[in-house]
Order: C-alpha cells, then sequence, then structure tokens
C-alpha cells in the first residue's frame, strides 16, 4: 500500500498483470485495488494480512499454494525498521522485525516455489536492502539473511524454471523511515 511495494504494484497493473495485494490496512488495500482496476483493467485481489503473526503468514502462504489461481511472481516487501540500538530496542520487537523479514520470507517463498516448481516456472523478489552489506544491528542482520537465502534457495532451484533475485534498495523516500519515528 506504500513505498516500494505500491510501486511494484502500480508497475505491474500497468503491463497488464493481476495482483494479489497484501497488507494489514484492509482500507488501504481496497482503495489502492480499485484505482489499480479503474487506471489499467486488471483485477487485484486483496489479502489482509499482518505478517507479524503466524495466522497472517498462513493466510498468504495458502493464497500461494494454490494450484488453481497460481501466483507467477512474488514480491516479498513487506519490512520495518526499529528506531535505536541493539539492546535499546525491546526484545519483542527485535522478535516482531526477524518474523517479518526472516520467518515470513522463508514460509513465503517456499510456498511460492513450491507451486512454482510443480509448473516449471515463476519467480521470487525478496526485497531486502543495502543495510544487508553493512554492519548495523538486527536489522542489516536481517537484511542479510534475506541476501544470503535467496542465493542459496536461487541456487537450489536452478534449472527449475524458478527464478528467485534479492533486491537491494538504498534510501528511498516512503514512509519506512516515519514509521520508524526516524528523520
Amino acid at each position: 500500500t506504500a513505498g516500494i511495494g505500491a510501486a511494484c504494484a502500480r508497475r505491474l497493473a500497468a503491463d497488464g498483470h493481476d495482483l494479489v495485494l497484501v497488507a494489514r490496512d484492509t482500507k488501504r488495500l481496497r482503495e489502492q485495488a480499485t484505482e489499480l482496476h479503474d487506471r489499467h483493467g486488471i483485477e487485484a485481489e486483496v489479502l489482509s494480512a499482518d505478517l507479524a503473526e503466524d495466522t497472517g503468514i498462513e493466510s498468504v502462504a495458502a493464497r500461494l499454494g494454490d494450484r488453481r489461481n497460481p501466483v507467477d511472481l512474488l514480491i516479498n516487501n513487506a519490512g520495518f525498521g526499529n528506531k535505536g540500538r541493539y539492546l535499546d530496542v525491546s526484545m519483542a520487537d527485535e522478535l516482531k522485525m526477524l518474523k517479518v523479514h526472516c520467518e515470513a520470507v522463508l514460509r513465503l517463498t517456499s510456498a511460492a516455489a513450491e507451486a512454482m516448481r510443480e509448473r516449471g516456472r515463476g519467480g521470487v523478489v525478496n526485497v531486502a536492502s543495502v543495510a544487508a552489506f553493512v554492519p548495523r544491528g538486527t536489522y542489516g542482520a536481517s537484511k542479510a539473511w534475506v541476501v544470503q537465502f535467496t542465493q542459496g534457495a536461487a541456487r537450489d532451484l536452478a534449472g527449475s524454471g524458478v527464478r528467485l533475485m534479492a533486491l537491494c534498495p538504498g534510501f528511498v523516500r516512503t514512509e519506512f523511515h516515519e514509521r520508524a519515528g526516524m528523520g
């Protein structure tokens, strides 16, 4: 509904691709789905899910595994940052970030890649960050995990028709920093 995810959705819709939009904010999801449908004539399914919760991850994984209505491209873009240095951020917040950045990426990539491998085609883009290459607490560590996981999974799936890519953007003006209380 914002930032890089919204930009990806707009671009894919402009290219004529139907979408499954996932975020926590149902109202914003519906507004974006309507806008993309009206502007580009595509179908935009809305799936409200909080990827910091098992039920949210499970609902998205189930949708990715739907063989009757397959997903050809998964963009794992959910993420956030915590303001503060290591040990200044609560353990609960650190674990929530790891759940979204690592566990959700693992589980959703696995659900999508399994179905894609059966069809012999598909793609996964796991959004990491340039922070993956800079020692910077748990945020950088979680994004480094995304890069390493994606590279390893891509190697293991080579020749299957399923392609994986880690996207490592730098600073982008989105709601990310505002939500984290950062300038």
